[in-house]
This record gives C-alpha cells, sequence and structure tokens, in this order.
C-alpha cells in the first residue's frame, strides 16, 4: 500500500488546481430549464459543503480558496433575499469534508483535510444560535468521506482517506444521533474514496466505486438491519469523483467521473443500478465528460435527477426518455467540486467550484426547472 503524507491524496481527490482538457460541450436534445447568475457567496470556495436547513436556508460551510488556504468561515443563503450571510465559525478550517442534516435540525460536520493532513474531528452546527459545537471524534481520520442519512436517523460514514492510507480506507462507522457518538463497523470489502452513496428504498445503502490502489468498479450494499457490507454487482465502467441519484422507480442513475488517468479520463458514460437484478445496464451518454461532482444527484419534483459541475453547462436525465437533456445558460467557466441544493421551490441553488485556474470562485447560480 502507498504511504504519503496525506497531503497527496488532495491531488488523488482533485483538490489541488490543475488545467483540464478540452471537452465536449455540445448541446442538443430540447433545453431543460435554464441556469442564471444569482448574488456571490461571501467567500470564492470549493470542497465545500452545503446543506439545507428546515427553515429554507443553506449552510455554506468550509471548503478553500486555493490549495492549503481552508475556511472555518460559514456562510447563510436566504432564498428570500437572494443573499449570503456570515454565521458562526467550525472548530478547524476543513475541505472535503461531510456535512449531513439531522433529524433535530442540527447538521454534523466531520472528517475533511486541515491542513496537511486529514481529521477525526466533528462538530454540529445549530441553526437555532448560530454556531458549531464540539462533538467527540470519529473513530478515524478521514479525507473526503462519503455520508448518508439512514431511515434510523443515524449517519453512515464510509472511506475516505486517513493519514497512513491516502489512497482510500475501508473503515466505515456510524453516528448515532441519540447520544451523538461514533461507532465503528465491520469493514467494507473494498477501499474507497471519491465513491458515491445512495440511500435505497429499502433502507440499505448503495457504494459504488471509489478509488483504493486504483480505481473501481466495484459496488456493495450497507444493510442496516444487520450492520454489514453485502458485495453486489460490479458497474460496467470503473469511475471516481463521480455522481449517483435515486430515480422514481427505486434504480440508481451513476454517471461522469473519471478512471485512473484522473484530469485525462475523465467520462461521460451513465449506467444504472437496479436493486432488484442487482445489475448496472447502460444507459445514454451525458453531453459532456465531467467528473469532480457533487456526490449526490439532486432529484427534482419532476423525478428527473440534476448533475452540475466538471462543466460549464448543466445536465439533467429523464427516466422517462433516459436521455440527458442540457439547460439553457452556462458558467464561464468549468466548476469543479461545487455544490448543489434544492431548495424549497424547487430551483437549486449552485455555488462555488473552482475552474480552470488556481483559485476557487464565489459565484452561483440558480437553476429553474
Amino acid at each position: 500500500m502507498l504511504r504519503f503524507p496525506c497531503l497527496i491524496v488532495a491531488l488523488v481527490s482533485g483538490l489541488f488546481y490543475a488545467s483540464t482538457p478540452a471537452h465536449n460541450s455540445t448541446l442538443a436534445l430540447s433545453p431543460a430549464k435554464s441556469i442564471t447568475l444569482a448574488a456571490p457567496m461571501l467567500e470564492p470556495r470549493s470542497g465545500h459543503s452545503a446543506t439545507l436547513l428546515p427553515g429554507g436556508k443553506v449552510l455554506i460551510a468550509g471548503g478553500m480558496r486555493r490549495n492549503q488556504d481552508f475556511y472555518r468561515s460559514a456562510e447563510l443563503y436566504d432564498p428570500a433575499s437572494g443573499n449570503f450571510q456570515p454565521t458562526g465559525q467550525m472548530s478547524v478550517a476543513r475541505v472535503g469534508h461531510i456535512a449531513v442534516l439531522l433529524r433535530s435540525g442540527k447538521v454534523l460536520v466531520a472528517g475533511g483535510w486541515v491542513g496537511h493532513d486529514c481529521t477525526d474531528s466533528a462538530e454540529l452546527y445549530d441553526p437555532a444560535i448560530g454556531k458549531f459545537q464540539p462533538l467527540p471524534k470519529m473513530t478515524t481520520r478521514r479525507g473526503r468521506p462519503n455520508a448518508t442519512l439512514l431511515a434510523t436517523g443515524d449517519v453512515l460514514i464510509t472511506g475516505g482517506a486517513d493519514h497512513d492510507a491516502p489512497g482510500g480506507i475501508a473503515t466505515a462507522e456510524i453516528f448515532r444521533s441519540a447520544d451523538s457518538r461514533f461507532e465503528p463497523l465491520s469493514p467494507m470489502h473494498f477501499t474507497r474514496i471519491a465513491h458515491t452513496t445512495t440511500l435505497l428504498r429499502d433502507g440499505r445503502v448503495l457504494i459504488a466505486g471509489g478509488r483504493g490502489a486504483t480505481v473501481t468498479a466495484v459496488a456493495e450494499i450497507f444493510d442496516p438491519s444487520t450492520n454489514q457490507f453485502i458485495v453486489t454487482g460490479s458497474m460496467l465502467t470503473a469511475r471516481y469523483k463521480h455522481s449517483g441519484g435515486l430515480l422514481p422507480d427505486g434504480r440508481v442513475l451513476i454517471a461522469g467521473g473519471s478512471d485512473d488517468r484522473d484530469w485525462t479520463g475523465t467520462l461521460n458514460s451513465a449506467e444504472i443500478y437496479d436493486p432488484r437484478t442487482r445489475t448496472f445496464t447502460a444507459t445514454s451518454p451525458l453531453h459532456d465528460s465531467r467528473f469532480k461532482l457533487p456526490d449526490e444527484a439532486v432529484q427534482l419534483a419532476s423525478g428527473r435527477l440534476l448533475i452540475a459541475g466538471g462543466s460549464k453547462t448543466v445536465e439533467v436525465y429523464d427516466p422517462k426518455t433516459q436521455k440527458f437533456v442540457v439547460a439553457t445558460g452556462q458558467m464561464p467557466e468549468p466548476r469543479h467540486y461545487m455544490s448543489e441544493t434544492k431548495l424549497p421551490d424547487g430551483t437549486v441553488l449552485l455555488t462555488g467550484g473552482y475552474p480552470n485556474s488556481d483559485r476557487a470562485s464565489s459565484e452561483t447560480w440558480i437553476y429553474h426547472p
């Protein structure tokens, strides 16, 4: 197993800035409505988190301006005014962390990179007082793990990078929301970083792709009734830094990402996992090859799934036609590791990310379905 400083994972997971090759930005099919420029954030951010709060505001936390220039700060987007305002600061400056809205209305924030290392620190954001409160540490340090809110109200946390395993770890844990503690689980079958986790209708979780010693196509299922991971079918294409989302019929769309070549191996392919047959089948490709995407695609009221990031354009997958359609309007440059958050009115807030340069962006956009 490779053993390098955890900082190297930032390069592996795309948190360093680099030039990206030209990509196909051809627009086809009928547009899927539009994106429009909105008010900027208070800070330029990439690798940050964006979480819809019960009152309708969006918590934007952490991220970075550029490599090793990380934020403790957080801000709130108010859909009523269309503006951002500052809120409390986290205990540490972090990027590539998790942020999950709990049933209590508070937000669990944990893991990520802090300076040149990964962290096991965790905290809760309380919107009632606008402050972050410290929590006991996770069971291990995790840089860019993935997290899923389970039907029980607990949070499954999987993979990421550790100081001694920058290429990805197989460990997993559960945050027990009732008493705010982290509980270790049996490990996954494969080491993973930059994978996707999707909550299925039956309460289980599909874990797909990611990178360990190499980028993998293997998927597995977490069953909360047994707290065990079970290997399921493999994807048609090995991928990481991709996006996944639940379709209205209970299947899962997996789209984009990259292979082992990273910037020169970006993908436009997409496939669908059927939990009944435990198999993946191909579907129509994206119009643009894109990676460094939000882990979870946004399900719109129509049942379509929105894919943003890694490109100037925004695409929407229509499960009825099994095709992607491109929204009208585009960003001036591709946005990598941006965030996407569905607002109460059905529009989607798109924030930050970094383009083909050495800086993050403070620009935000609204997708209108």
